[in-house]
């Protein structure tokens, strides 16, 4: 299941001790529609193991700031609290699943 992730429930996400990928994305953005079903659907496949979301960077600054996002969209990877990898652009559902699988 997709969540979104805001400036105010960041924090908690993280808490609960699994995997974050967090999507950012803007919604004037092509590539960021394009990535979106992909999103979704890595959110079913690893729904239980991994809490992925998506983040409005023009709603929640405070973690566009944080995570110093310029491009949208980015796909931030998140163990233990702490940034691991991230993707700019687009790039195939594979990537995002190895990236993703190295985590777990």
């Amino acid at each position: 299941m997709e969540l979104e992730i805001t400036d105010q429930n960041f924090d908690s996400v993280v808490a609960q001790g699994k995997p974050v990928v967090v999507d950012f994305w803007a919604t004037w953005c092509g590539p960021c529609k394009r990535l979106a079903p992909m999103i979704e659907e890595l959110a079913a496949e690893y729904d239980g193991k991994v809490s992925i979301g998506k983040c409005d960077i023009e709603e929640n600054t405070d973690m566009t700031d944080k995570f110093g996002i310029m491009n949208v969209p980015t796909v931030v990877f998140i163990r233990d609290g702490k940034e691991i990898d991230r993707l700019v652009g687009i790039a195939g559902k594979n990537v995002y699943q190895e990236k993703i699988n190295s985590m777990l």
